[in-house]
């Protein structure tokens, strides 16, 4: 592990800043690290509001496409919701047509066929509209790059409406409005949105022509934060409003097939952490096993008893997805050691029987485990598909881009990315993007990098700070759970490692005569022999809360020692 401390901020700013907010200076030094540095930034912080959310107008082509679903209505048309089979595409769609059906009865969903058609608009989508009269079809999470599909369904005499949030080509489609704000062309003050939280936009833009406000749209909140938590997009902005609405949507009166999800669990209050690792694999799983429509319809179901027949086929779901992933993943680190490639720059493997709906999760795993960007290749119909992954700050998709002369297709993000080629480019596309990744990639990311925000004493420990670190929530990229270093800190003759295979470390330290903190350090039970016999070590840690039998203590959740 690589550990790098961030560059102190400006101590005028951290010292105004803590002046103005009557805060300690580590308080404010975190804030401006997140680039908050006045009083009014921080009250959006601390305090986000909806009415900090952008005027939807501000976006390009907003005007077209309310514009043209009224037009839908009031002529009666056909109206066919469409989006993409994970976490950001179900929501997306559930979002988009159960608020249309609040007040119009012609509207219906489609979700493809991971494996049958593959990611984003197909042509078998298109052709199911067409022969069902549908004449509008709504996009949402995906779109942006399907001229060819596009153009096939204007031939049909259909529009379509394309809300996405993926890099645009260098061409557009012929939509008749595309929202997405990270088109070069759109002034949308804030452009990390996720194709959910686009689809949200587009339905407060509606609802504004309805002289609705803001507070009516509240009880779909919990669908963005799903969306906002599973696609990993920052916690900045408008998506930490959404995200801290929703997420109070979600511990209060959630929509019966997330009620229905979460409601055996035994914590009280979930955070977006738990959104991320409990609700977005269940609902994921049924696209990588089932289909996609079953995630729609336990989101959209508004009795709760058959919500809970939903969620038990999805639990299922989930069950054989984890098999899978472990499996596949077994075979693939196997593949890499016999290849003996796990010290090369990049790691691309493939295998025509893995199962394509887990390849992006295998794909998660082996970064994890030899900290490479990573490709996952299987067979899919004549082609082969992939799920790529990356590193911290290494842009996959521009490597993806420069080395897609052997691609069909590919689409993404700097982190994540899926694509499809010929079998017979496999091996000419590997060793062009290894080669790519090798010339672009600086050689410190390819060590796991924990990045630190101040080092303090165990003493700067106490309630009034927990409480304000409570605050900075909800975390996620761009505003992570802070990180501390505390050098110099011994365990007090309780450290022992715990779990099945003992992969876990607990221990209770103090720094000279401080007050002890207890501390957890996951699969660092490794480390059991750095710390014994009251050696000195050095911390990296979050300021964790950890309840048990009704008390809770702070405790220190460690990410390394040495």
């Amino acid at each position: 592990m690589r550990w790098t401390l961030k560059p102190k901020p400006s101590h005028e700013k951290v010292k105004a800043l803590a002046a103005g907010l009557k805060v300690s200076e580590l308080i404010a030094t975190l804030l401006v690290q997140r680039g908050i540095e006045t009083f009014e930034q921080a009250r959006q912080f601390f305090r986000p509001g909806l009415e900090d959310l952008h005027d939807p107008y501000l976006m390009k082509d907003m005007d077209k496409a309310v514009s043209r679903i009224e037009k839908a209505i009031s002529k009666g048309e056909n109206i066919l919701v469409f989006g993409d089979y994970d976490v950001d595409g179900t929501t997306a769609v559930s979002l988009m047509s159960g608020y249309l059906r609040s007040y119009y009865e012609n509207v219906a969903t489609y979700i493809p066929d991971r494996y049958d058609e593959g990611y984003g608009i197909s042509y078998k989508g298109i052709d199911f509209a067409d022969d069902n009269g549908f004449t509008l079809i709504i996009a949402l999470d995906c779109g942006i790059k399907s001229i060819d599909h596009i153009a096939y369904a204007k031939d049909k005499g259909i529009d379509f409406i394309i809300c996405d949030h993926h890099r645009p080509g260098d061409k557009l489609p012929q939509a008749v409005a595309i929202l997405d704000p990270k088109r070069e062309d759109c002034s949308y003050p804030y452009d990390e949105l996720c194709g959910c939280g686009v689809g949200f936009k587009l339905v407060q833009a509606l609802a504004q022509n309805r002289d609705q406000t803001i507070d009516d749209l509240v009880p779909y909140l919990d669908l963005v934060a799903t969306a906002i938590g599973a696609d990993i997009v920052p916690i900045t902005g408008e998506n930490r409003v959404l995200a801290k609405f929703g997420l109070e949507v979600i511990n209060t009166f959630p929509r019966p097939g997330i009620k229905a999800l979460i409601q055996n669990l035994k914590k009280k209050t979930l955070t977006i952490t738990d959104v991320v690792f409990i609700i977005a694999p269940r609902i994921n799983a049924a696209g990588r096993i089932k289909h996609g429509n079953a995630a729609v319809a336990l989101l959209t179901e508004f009795d709760l008893d058959q919500a809970e027949i939903f969620a038990a086929e999805i639990e299922q779901h989930n069950a054989d997805r984890k098999d899978l992933d472990k499996q596949i993943t077994h075979e693939a680190l196997e593949q890499i050691e016999k290849n003996n490639e796990q010290q090369g720059f990049a790691t691309v493997v493939y295998n025509e029987n893995w199962h394509k709906g887990v390849i992006g999760i295998v794909a998660s795993r082996l970064t994890e485990t030899y900290y490479r960007p990573t490709i996952v290749f299987t067979k899919s119909g004549d082609k082969l598909a992939a799920s790529a992954r990356s590193v911290k700050d290494f842009d996959i998709y521009n490597a993806l881009e420069n080395s897609s002369e052997y691609l069909e297709q590919f689409g993404g993000h700097m982190y994540a990315a899926g694509m499809t080629l010929k079998e017979e480019n496999y091996l000419a596309f590997k060793e062009a993007f290894q080669k790519e990744v090798e010339k672009t990639i600086h050689p410190d990311l390819l060590i796991p990098e924990i990045s630190i925000d101040a080092e303090i004493d165990l003493n700067d420990i106490n309630d009034k700070l927990v409480r304000l670190l409570n605050q900075f929530e909800p975390f996620g990229p761009q505003n992570m759970s802070p990180v501390f270093l505390t050098k110099n800190v011994k365990d007090t003759g309780y450290a022992k490692a715990i779990g099945t295979d003992e992969e876990h470390l607990k221990l209770f330290v103090k720094q000279n005569d401080s007050e002890g903190f207890g501390a957890i350090g996951f699969g660092l039970g490794n480390k059991l022999n750095e710390i014994k016999n009251q050696k000195p070590v050095d911390v990296v840690y979050h300021i964790d809360e950890n309840e048990f039998n009704g008390n809770v203590t702070v405790q220190l959740r460690l990410k390394d020692l040495r």
